[in-house]
């Protein structure tokens, strides 16, 4: 096959954990882009790319590419993810898709007028537990599910004052802010599944940045009924001070249940079920069944089995390296887009739906449907 060149805009900060996954299928970055053009040149040199930008129009314009990753700031993932669909160039963008309901609406109309694939880049689908727990809720060993937590915990007070965005996107707004790392998981376990409506409340504001103004919120919690009757709690925080905790999750089925390690002392990764274990009062940790040949054999997911160095490399847990390996591989047409426009949408659009109901105290509001858009 003739390599996939790519484009990078955002290359001087998240753009530059994508190397790996993308030689690995064929592809290289041949050009970079970033308003950084003090860090630009040596973001070049370290993705091998032989173009470089400090205007993004100029890159999609100019550059010899056929598909971009979009790693720029939250405001800037719809106009920048239109303007390169608008120009047949398929797309991986960072999270969430976008950050008003409305722009959502024109990133899908832009995605239905075009044939270049979109996909958000979800990374935390494709670490190694919440993969395994994907390939035990297919094989139907937790039942139906029909209840599901996801929370990120993740103090980012002073990145606010160096990636200055976020005092504004991400802690300057009531509601959900960052929650597709923690719905995202949740949704592959209930395949066919998404949040209709939504409720949420926030703690109100017990700190303040630098200059003295409060920030949004510290904690927000999500409700969300899904379509088939199944219920959803996501929390967000990324102001109260504690030790991280990006990976939470829950889940109860009909005939089984799961809980994360929550990075406590002594807390692991744990699960149930009806067909693994009878005895209700036994969870079987999860580092012990993936030290076990059978379980692996029979439940893990083939890209975890004989992981490469640089797909653990990669970060966040392998999910930077699988997540470009998947869509390069839907770009050359050979599986489904994992991620497309539509799962990005029941991803994000929860979030944004949260956002007015934390203003409209907690009112339930219903979720849009971008498949009838």
């Amino acid at each position: 096959m003739e390599p996939l060149k790519v484009g990078i805009v955002g290359a001087a900060g998240r753009g530059k954990s994508f190397r790996a996954g993308l030689e690995a299928n064929g592809a290289i970055i041949h050009a970079v882009c970033d308003t950084a053009e003090d860090k630009l040149a040596a973001a070049a040199t370290t993705l091998g790319a032989s173009e470089k930008y400090t205007d993004y129009e100029k890159m999609l314009d100019h550059a010899d590419i056929q598909a971009v990753v979009v790693g720029t700031p939250m405001q800037f993932h719809v106009p920048h993810s239109i303007a390169a669909i608008q120009r047949g160039l398929h797309v991986m963008c960072e999270v969430p898709a976008g950050v008003s309901v409305q722009e959502c609406r024109q990133l899908v109309q832009a995605c239905k007028e075009s044939k270049a694939v979109y996909m958000m880049a979800e990374n935390y689908i494709y670490t190694k537990t919440n993969m395994l727990i994907t390939s035990l809720a297919a094989a139907g060993l937790f039942g139906q599910v029909f209840y599901a937590e996801g929370e990120y915990l993740h103090e980012l007070k002073e990145l606010n004052e160096v990636t200055k965005w976020r005092r504004q996107w991400q802690t300057g707004i009531a509601g959900i802010t960052y929650g597709t790392h923690s719905l995202g998981p949740i949704l592959q376990w209930m395949p066919g599944d998404r949040v209709t409506r939504v409720c949420c409340e926030t703690t109100g504001s017990h700190y303040c940045d630098p200059r003295g103004e409060k920030y949004a919120q510290d904690s927000a919690t999500m409700l969300g009924k899904t379509d088939k009757g199944g219920l959803v709690k996501i929390r967000v925080d990324m102001i109260s001070d504690r030790p991280h905790a990006m990976n939470n999750y829950q889940l109860q089925g009909t005939d089984g249940c799961y809980e994360s390690g929550r990075g406590g002392l002594c807390d692991k990764s744990k699960l149930w079920t009806k067909s693994l274990r009878a005895n209700f009062d036994a969870w079987m940790d999860v580092e012990t069944l993936l030290n076990q040949d059978d379980f692996i054999q029979k439940y893990l997911p083939e890209s975890w089995k004989n992981p490469p160095e640089a797909m653990l490399a990669a970060g966040h847990g392998g999910g930077d390296y699988l997540q470009v390996c998947d869509w390069v591989k839907a770009i050359r047409q050979q599986i489904s887009c994992p991620i497309g426009i539509h799962e990005a949408m029941d991803m994000t659009l929860p979030g944004l739906v949260s956002q007015q109901s934390a203003l409209e105290d907690g009112k339930w509001l219903d979720v849009p449907d971008s498949r009838t858009w």
